[in-house]
Formats: C-alpha cells, structure tokens, sequence
C-alpha cells in the first residue's frame, strides 16, 4: 500500500482505500467549499477529481477560500486548483473545467462520475446540478454555508431533498461567510462521500445543519 495513505487504516480499510483509488468525485465550485472539498479529496485518495468553475478571485475572497492569496487575484478559481492538486498529491487525476454548471453542459460535467459534490453558492445552480444528478442516478452530496452555520445532505436520485431545502420563493439574502466554517463543512460533505464511495451504511434524504456559534447540530426531514 502507499506509504501516503497509511495513515487512512484503521478509520478505513485497505480494500476500500484501493476502492477509493478507482473512483470518480465531480465538485462544482471552486471557491470557499470547493478548495477544502479538493484538498481533503485529495489527501483521502480520490482516483480522479473532476472540478468545474467559471470565476476568478476577488479580494474578498481571502478571508475564507483555501485556494485564493494576494498573488492570485484575478485568476481563474479552476486554474488554481489545478495548481493546488498537483502540489499536493500529483498521482490523483485532476480535470479542471473552467466553466459554471448550466442547464447546457450539466449532464455532461458529471458523465461517469461516481459522486457529485455541491459546492455552488445560488440555488438556482443547485436545483440545475440537482437535476442533472437526478437523471443520471448520481448521488449528489449537498452543503452551503452562510455566516456561523454550515449544512449537508446526501441527495440520492429521486429525491427531492434539494426542493424542500429550497422551496419556490426562498432567497439567500445573506453573503457572510468566516473562515472556519467552509472547512467545516467541507469535511462533513467528504466523510458522507466516502461513505457513500465505500458502501458504508448511510441514511440519505436528511439535512444535518450546524450552528457553531451555539455548538449546536440538528437535522431535519
């Protein structure tokens, strides 16, 4: 076994760190939840990374996403986690797409994907890559942040989880988002997809919600 992923034996199994080795996660978003989903995909072993985002960084971008410094102000958001991946653990297969997920090239972004990770930050793109992730029976590994709270859900197709999680009407009003939440939820959303990627025992359709100013979780549905 490589030396790399000793350390995953014993939360993991050999055999399920070989399994991870042949799979395939997709992750829309490369900002504040997609570069933690990357980096710690990547130190878990994914066999291939498939990443999609259109934008570039902003200033206000450095308070929170793992990918973004001074230096790279201005650059493309999937350029840079291409960087990233091959820095970190260049024996996983990377695919940067430097495009945001639409109803035009949704179905194809996720071609063959084992699992699609959600990493967007408008609900309209969420119900599109929900869609897509529907008719293809994909799982798709819901998570949002907004100030001190986090949430993620695992939405298997048929579901319509991301519909009552955001029914007809509803709006984020809110852009706050700190440091350690993105993380925070970042990690929630890879320990569901490598249980999903392994066959683990997994109770799908709910939304587990954090609120880390009061320490407190819940989950509904």
């Amino acid at each position: 076994m490589d030396e790399r992923y000793i350390r995953n034996l014993g939360a993991l199994t050999e055999q399920e760190c070989a399994l991870l080795r042949t799979k395939t996660v997709f992750v829309a978003g490369c900002g504040g939840l997609g570069g933690y989903l990357i980096e710690m995909l990547l130190r878990l072993g994914i066999g291939t990374i498939r990443a999609a985002d259109g934008d570039a960084f902003e200033a206000s971008n450095l308070n929170r996403q793992l990918l973004s410094s001074p230096s790279s102000l201005g650059r493309s958001k999937v350029e840079a986690a291409a960087m990233r991946a091959a820095l970190v653990n260049p024996d996983v297969r990377f695919v940067p797409i430097p495009a945001f997920v639409t109803e035009e090239n949704a179905a194809e972004l996720i071609r063959d994907c084992s699992v699609v990770l959600d990493a967007l930050d408008n609900i309209h793109a969420r119900r599109i890559l929900a869609r897509a992730c529907a008719q293809a029976r994909i799982p798709l590994v819901h998570g949002a942040i907004c100030g001190w709270s986090a949430q993620a859900a695992v939405v298997m197709p048929g579901d319509d989880l991301i519909d009552r999680i955001y029914p007809d009407g509803v709006s984020i009003t809110s852009k706050a988002s700190l440091s350690f939440t993105p993380p925070f939820c970042a990690a929630l959303q890879v320990a569901l997809c490598a249980r999903l990627l392994t066959g683990r025992p997994l109770e799908t359709g709910r939304l587990y919600m954090a609120d880390l100013l009061d320490m407190e979780m819940a989950s509904l549905f």
